[in-house]
């Protein structure tokens, strides 16, 4: 590729009226008020008092800052880009950034509340509007997790020092997903720097629970964690919502002696890499194994909390050739172990991969640190926690974008679906109050973009124009 003219004859104007950048907006914003978000945000937030009129039009300004994080807003400066061009034209009520500032600064501690309250209920009409959780009538996994987002600042509140050693706000969030579904967001909780990591994290799961119910999934429900949200509280609240639940737990001291108590016996080896398939004695060789025993968790609680069920365990070899002097070898195998506390009713080999699969909530912050979390851009504690609750939101409704337009789409990250879909530019015409959005001719994903485009009930062009 090379430049076509000299620069002497290339010239730039920002000149034109009936241009816009992000023309995919229009069908994802038909989809938000087909599944009721500006009724829902009316309904349920209610900014009484506030200042500046920040209580005006919550509707309106939600919209405006779901729609800045679908073009890729990170911060309250970057919703500038929704007024540019023909936007105006196409899309009423568009709020200026300082305005949108104004507003999520007057969020209380409730409001935010209110916030999630109606963020729930949207996602529960797009997943059945879209269908975002095939394979829910059989299960559902809800992954928890946490991370520790950097912030500058020392006006920043509720901005600590935490286990990570960087100065940041510590958010959680619940994932739900299932086997042949892309992970969407069904939860989200900000807290402080300095807070734990499963701090906050067994009523979220009761939270998380209920709004995967209330999007009509009827199947099995399994939440699952890592060593740092086992804990007494998170698995009574999986019990008391009678659900499954597989964490992994950390290599204390009991959890030690429940390991060397198994047989060698009850070891099966497992397809793990450089694997080999036996086919005359039908197992793997294997330099990995999985075995179950019973272990009781939380002797040391009262004993309501005291819970008997499965532990899984996985051992690797330890394989690492630096360690072994020239000329000799192993003594004895040397053995890394993976302990799982779960009461799913698989096969040991299944309900431990299983458990493996949680790392798929690493893929969704990675998502979210690439579009609307890239930072947590307020100083004020409940206008980030607000700004985190329509970033999930925002994520949601691209994954739906991304599933009304292809198979492809569908379990494509957020990014790719929001260049390929959402960043299409357009020009508008206007003709016997009709509008027509031109699109650039032989764009890779026309096909994908159309059927978005008449997913959501707008119209093809099926004459010269």
């Amino acid at each position: 590729m090379k430049s076509s003219h000299t620069p002497a004859a290339v010239f730039a104007a920002f000149d034109d009226r009936n241009l816009l950048a992000h023309g995919g907006l229009a069908p994802v914003v038909r989809l938000a008020e087909r599944c009721g978000l500006p009724a829902l945000v009316r309904g349920k937030v209610r900014l009484a008092g506030a200042a500046n009129g920040a209580g005006t039009a919550v509707d309106a300004k939600v919209m405006s800052l779901v729609a800045g994080m679908l073009a890729g807003a990170d911060s309250i400066d970057d919703m500038d880009v929704l007024r540019h061009g023909a936007m105006p034209k196409v899309f009423g009520g568009v709020r200026a950034p300082s305005t949108l500032g104004t507003f999520l600064r007057a969020f209380t501690w409730g409001h935010v509340r209110q916030l999630e309250s109606a963020t729930r209920a949207f996602t529960a009409n797009l997943v059945s509007h879209c269908n975002l959780l095939p394979g829910g009538d059989e299960i559902v996994y809800l992954d928890i997790d946490s991370k520790v987002k950097q912030v500058y600042g020392a006006a920043k509140q509720g901005a600590e020092h935490g286990y990570t050693k960087v100065r940041g706000l510590h958010f959680q969030i619940v994932t739900a997903s299932t086997p042949i579904a892309a992970p969407i967001v069904v939860a989200t909780r900000l807290r402080k720097g300095s807070a734990g990591s499963a701090k906050g994290a067994a009523p979220l799961i009761s939270e998380a629970i209920a709004a995967v119910r209330k999007t009509g999934a009827t199947g099995v429900i399994v939440v699952r964690g890592d060593s740092a949200f086992f804990s007494a509280k998170v698995v009574a609240a999986c019990r008391r919502a009678k659900v499954q639940f597989s964490f992994a737990v950390a290599q204390r001291k009991k959890i030690r002696a429940a390991i060397a108590a198994i047989p060698e016996t009850a070891w099966t080896p497992v397809k793990y890499p450089k694997a080999i398939f036996d086919h005359d004695e039908q197992r793997w060789v294997s330099d990995a194994a999985v075995a179950e025993i019973e272990h009781v968790a939380f002797t040391g609680k009262a004993k309501k909390y005291q819970v008997t069920a499965r532990l899984l365990v996985r051992r690797v070899k330890r394989l690492n050739p630096a360690t072994v002097p020239a000329g000799q070898g192993e003594l004895f195998t040397a053995w890394r172990f993976h302990a799982v506390f779960t009461n799913s009713r698989q096969h040991p080999v299944e309900a431990e991969a299983d458990h493996r699969r949680h790392a798929i909530v690493e893929q969704i912050f990675a998502d979210l640190e690439d579009s609307a979390l890239g930072h947590l851009p307020s100083g004020k504690f409940t206008a980030n926690a607000a700004w985190l609750t329509l970033a999930a939101l925002a994520h949601n409704l691209t994954r739906a974008a991304g599933t009304l337009a292809s198979a492809f789409h569908a379990k494509a990250r957020t990014g790719t679906i929001r260049h390929q879909l959402l960043a299409v530019p357009a020009r508008l015409a206007t003709k016997a109050r009709t509008l027509t959005w031109h699109f650039p001719q032989r764009w890779p994903w026309a096909e994908a973009f159309m059927k978005l485009w008449t997913a959501v009930g707008h119209r093809p062009v099926t004459r010269p124009v």
